[in-house]
Formats: C-alpha cells, structure tokens, sequence
C-alpha cells in the first residue's frame, strides 16, 4: 500500500497529511511538478527481466521524458554476509539529503522503499510499494531509504548513462524523521 505523508521540516511532530489514495497522492505531488503513477504488477519480476517484462510502459516513459538510458535494480534478502555488508553500503548511499541535476524517475516492480523530498518548508514521504512510478524533478532535494533489509526491483530512467549522481547537501535532516523501517511498521 502506498503511503504519503507530509510533515512541516521541523520535524514529523505534526502530520500535515496522511493519506494512502493514489489520486490523492497524485494530486499533492503534482502541485510540486512530482509526477505519480500506478502501473499494473505482473509476479516474478527480477532485475534480468524487468526491461523486458515492463517494455512499453517503459518505452512510453522514455519516449514521453526523453530519457536514454534505463536499467534494473534489485536487492533480494539473504541470509549471508555478503547480502548484509550490500544492504547497509546501498542504504547508507542513500540516506543522506542530496538533488541530482537530472530527474529521477523510479518505478517499483516489487518490493518497496521511501523517497523523502524536502520541498519548500515541508518533507513529502512518498513510501513506494509495487507498481508505483515516481518522479523526484532535477534539483530537488530529497533522500531515500530501502530499510535495514532491502526488498525490491526497481526500474531507473536516466538521460544519460552517468547514472546515478548525487549532490549531497550536508544537512543531517534526514535523521530527524522516521525511517522505512518505522513507517512500514506503522502501517
């Protein structure tokens, strides 16, 4: 279930908003040029298929944004050393406040994880599950979390094969608000 919720960047002791409605959440992202969709699901999707599984819709999106350069992601819990050591580096990647000259598009074919985005006065947490395409516009800052066991396969639209780039900001707002791990708990 897809969960946005909205917290003035003080800190998350006031909910501005709560909500799990798709429209809803598309609707508040909008306003901020964050663009939110939901594509179907289609089970037992992988990094080595996704491409395939989900082409058209992600020949639409690269056409319709302009992008060049796709690819999957995928981090499958496992019970061994080398899983763990990857989860903690990826989490840690990305956890910290940070924008991209580029857009980042992402959508989650399985699994879930939780963009951030610290517009304006407010922090906009945008807990992604299955079939969510999200938006994050170039420079806007944001963070993501994956959680302390990460589960998904994601694909990420780029326009150009840098990939993934980010311009770290420095703030330690992101250890000021709740985690994956706490906002899946209180689901």
């Amino acid at each position: 279930m897809t969960l946005l919720t909205v917290w003035p960047d003080s800190g998350p002791e006031e909910t501005v908003l709560r909500t799990t409605d798709a429209e809803e959440i598309a609707t508040a992202l909008k306003e901020h040029g964050v663009r939110f969709h939901r594509w179907s699901v289609v089970d037992g999707v992988t990094a080595e298929n996704a491409l395939q599984v989900y082409a058209e819709d992600v020949a639409r999106v690269s056409e319709t944004e302009g992008y060049t350069y796709v690819d999957a992601m995928e981090m499958t819990p496992a019970d061994t050393d080398e899983y763990r050591a990857k989860a903690v580096e990826f989490r840690n990647k990305f956890l910290a406040e940070h924008t991209h000259d580029d857009d980042e598009d992402r959508y989650f074919a399985r699994g879930a994880g939780v963009f951030y985005l610290h517009i304006g006065d407010k922090v906009y947490a945008v807990f992604c599950t299955a079939g969510d395409l999200l938006s994050v516009p170039a420079n806007t800052t944001h963070w993501f979390d994956m959680g302390t066991e990460p589960d998904y396969v994601s694909i990420r639209f780029f326009h150009d094969d840098d990939g993934w780039v980010g311009n770290f900001t420095g703030s330690d707002i992101a250890t000021k608000f709740p985690t994956f791990d706490e906002l899946r708990s209180g689901m």
